[in-house]
């Protein structure tokens, strides 16, 4: 981009633009304090001037994000939004309510590059990565709609987070500034595929964001027939970043473990998995799997994912299954944006 999207700045970015621009420093705060609160519309800054709107526009795209597609579970009220971007490119988020409160996933990126076989958005293309203020603006406008603080933030949607650390670094810290949207950093979480050598970097940043693996399989042989990833980094070198991360940050890892029938949900799997998690303090979380027209994998039956989690139980492990959510406006990420995309190209 030319110019920045009016969210990516942070404070200290506005303070220097207004010096820039001869105006004076206090100015800064309004204008972030505006924004942080999920205000783009800039009639409703009463407390700029006229002339400084002007400059914000005429230097700063301001009007990146609109809501393309907007839908609202009849079973249990979680919210899905599609934003498209100044550029034509379209994200997904969700909005959950849980029993703490409102948590949102947001995306990383428009699109993925790493071709997790099961996943949908690897099947719809790769647009570009996100800027540290389109993620920030997901959780603005999706509290904004809602009309209630977000209390959750997981970085779990569209994308891998750490394909994009930079921007991803610069949204925790947009996130977390006290100054603006003021979000604990203990109740946000980032989610990866095992970009190795990202989660060393990861787990020595000043901030106890909550880090969690998608793992899906307790061998190397099944993990590279599922997860591209893994022929690059093995399960060697993806647990001992997890170990190399627990040991810097005294954080606990959750491991995200999708159950599909045949494939990765035998009681050889779960004693394995037990096995080559030894040590690590984590907890597993179980998934049962999405399923989308042209994916060669089906989600595990009832009785084999109660098999599966009863046998980790027995040999100690933490273990919760995840509770479906949106099932009825296909809240699992990418599922929307790849029909869109698929109807486009039709």
């Amino acid at each position: 981009m030319d110019k920045k999207f009016v969210l990516d700045l942070n404070l200290s970015d506005w303070e220097a633009y207004m010096k820039e621009r001869s105006y004076p420093k206090f100015r800064a705060s309004q204008v972030f304090s505006w924004y942080s609160k999920g205000v783009f519309d800039m009639t409703k800054m009463s407390n700029v001037p006229q002339e400084i709107k002007n400059a914000i526009r005429e230097d700063f795209i301001t009007d990146s994000m609109s809501i393309e597609k907007h839908l609202i579970s009849e079973i249990d009220g979680t919210q899905k939004f599609v934003f498209r971007l100044f550029d034509g490119h379209c994200v997904e988020t969700v909005l959950m309510r849980c029993k703490t409160g409102l948590s949102i996933c947001i995306s990383s990126q428009a699109g993925c590059k790493m071709g997790c076989r099961f996943c949908a958005s690897a099947h719809a293309g790769f647009g570009r990565s996100l800027t540290r203020g389109e993620m920030l603006g997901q959780v603005l406008l999706a509290g904004s709609f809602a009309g209630e603080r977000i209390h959750s933030v997981v970085v779990m949607g569209i994308g891998e987070p750490f394909d994009n650390y930079e921007e991803l670094i610069g949204f925790l810290r947009l996130a977390n500034d006290e100054k603006g949207l003021n979000l604990g950093a203990r109740h946000i979480t980032v989610s990866t595929c095992g970009l190795v050598p990202q989660m060393i970097q990861f787990s020595l940043i000043d901030m106890q964001v909550n880090l969690s693996v998608s793992l899906h399989a307790p061998n190397d042989e099944l993990r590279k027939s599922i997860m591209p990833i893994a022929n690059k980094y093995s399960l060697s070198e993806l647990l001992g970043a997890c170990r190399e991360y627990e040991k810097n940050t005294n954080r606990r890892i959750t491991f995200e473990y999708s159950l599909f029938d045949g494939v990765n949900d035998t009681p050889e799997c779960a004693r394995e998995l037990c096995k080559v998690l030894k040590g690590i303090h984590c907890h597993i979380n179980l998934i049962a799997a999405n399923e989308f027209d042209g994916s060669p994998f089906r989600r595990s039956r009832p009785g084999s994912v109660r098999a599966f989690q009863d046998l980790l139980e027995k040999n100690g492990m933490t273990v919760t299954l995840r509770r479906e959510m949106g099932t009825d406006i296909m809240a699992a990420c990418g599922q929307l944006r790849r029909g869109m995309q698929e109807k486009k190209e039709t």
